[in-house]
């Protein structure tokens, strides 16, 4: 069900990226209260790493995790959130 691995990063003022602790990309993985079941195929594997299911759209989870950073306090206001997809090439 996991099959991509993504990244997940906070991008301070200066560019620089920084992995997003785990227990932030938990809280939002267990307690989201976009009411979407897209998010439900997300698991929080470490810091700065999410896995999600083929359907799960990046667009859509990431304009959903930085407006539940922001509201959380995680994110600074000259902040920003980077979710990309890792490379495909993992072997189960």
């Amino acid at each position: 069900m996991f099959a991509r691995r993504l990244s997940v990063n906070r991008i301070d003022a200066a560019g620089e990226r920084h992995a997003c602790p785990i227990r932030q990309i938990d809280n939002f993985a267990m307690r989201n209260f976009t009411n979407d079941a897209i998010f439900d195929d997300t698991f929080p594997a470490g810091d700065g790493v999410l896995e999600a299911g083929n359907r799960v759209p990046l667009d859509r989870l990431q304009t959903s995790m930085e407006d539940w950073f922001r509201r959380k306090g995680y994110l600074k206001a000259e902040e920003r959130l980077e979710v990309i997809e890792e490379s495909a090439s993992r072997s189960f």
